[in-house]
């Protein structure tokens, strides 16, 4: 595998600059750093899936080890194969100790997921421009652009939602989503889901501006 950050991010997103509207153009001279969106520390997760996530031996021991950027990457490529929120099955089995506990960490809501854990490692990050745009565009593993993805739908400004998702709005490759698989969707169909959706699992993204869900409906 490999995770060049100085290969694949301005790919997809440079575009032609006479083609370009003038917002786009403000946007690529905009500095490195991302602007985020909500709260600072909670990712802007449900209380629950927090708490879990917080609370896991994975993510306080094995990704507390992680330190860069491109080791997340490789922890991306290796163990996330679904996008929910919890583990399957993992949520008949709350309040149990044990052996179960020490693989994530089972509270009220479950094993928290691989995706999910990773997806709050990289908040931790405070990720720059041009490295989200080294994870929606590569070329690896559909789950490395899916969560940059999420990264964008969770703490970048929702007014920005069109702006990040339109140029991929049709893309065609393919990712199942589900945990214990089973729910095969295309990177276009996810985007265009979370713009209009609330909902993802037994979770819930941030509140989608009324001007996105318009150009979500228009595009439609």
């Amino acid at each position: 595998m490999h995770d060049d950050d100085d290969a694949a991010p301005g790919q997809g997103y440079e575009g032609e600059e006479e083609e370009e509207e003038p917002q786009q153009q403000q946007h690529k001279k905009q500095s490195n750093t991302l602007t985020l969106w909500g709260n600072m520390k909670t990712m802007n997760l449900n209380s629950l899936l927090l708490t879990n996530i917080q609370s896991s031996t994975y993510f306080k021991v094995q990704l507390y080890e992680l330190k860069t950027y491109h080791e997340v990457i490789d922890e991306i490529y290796y163990k996330v194969n679904h996008l929910e929120p919890w583990e399957k099955g993992s949520r008949k089995t709350a309040g149990q100790t044990g052996m179960c506990g020490g693989v994530r960490g089972v509270g009220t809501g479950g094993i928290v997921s691989t995706a999910y854990c990773v997806l709050y490692k990289l908040f931790t990050l405070r990720l720059t421009r041009k490295q989200l745009m080294g994870l929606i565009n590569h070329t690896d593993s559909p789950y490395i652009r899916a969560l940059g993805f999420m990264y964008v739908r969770y703490v970048l400004p929702p007014a920005d939602l069109w702006s990040w998702f339109e140029s991929y709005l049709e893309d065609p490759e393919e990712i199942d989503v589900k945990a214990g698989g089973g729910l095969v969707m295309t990177i276009g169909e996810m985007l265009r889901q979370w713009m209009s959706k609330l909902e993802w699992f037994s979770t819930l993204f941030p509140r989608i501006p009324v001007p996105v869900q318009k150009q979500v409906r228009a595009y439609s």
